[in-house]
């Protein structure tokens, strides 16, 4: 796997499935926490970053598979 390198990633805007988990905590200690998760499809928005990590061989194709954040503070049109 090649080196990390420092570089930046423009604001896009773009549609795909994605999954959501959310943490569910039972009423008794000794539950413990759930995972719920559900999947869906819609337009969302990334902010610029600048970042380092080891190069993409399909940038594309491993975004739908990276844990990421959108921006639902200013969500896409």
């Amino acid at each position: 796997m090649a080196a990390a390198s420092s570089h930046g990633h423009e604001a896009v805007v773009h549609s795909h499935a994605h999954l959501h988990v959310t943490h569910y905590a039972h009423a008794s200690a000794r539950a413990g926490v759930e995972h719920l998760t559900s999947t869906h499809a819609h337009r969302h928005n990334h902010a610029p970053v600048q970042h380092a990590h080891a190069a993409h061989e399909d940038a594309a194709r491993e975004h739908r598979r990276e844990a990421h954040i959108h921006d639902h503070g200013h969500p896409a049109g």
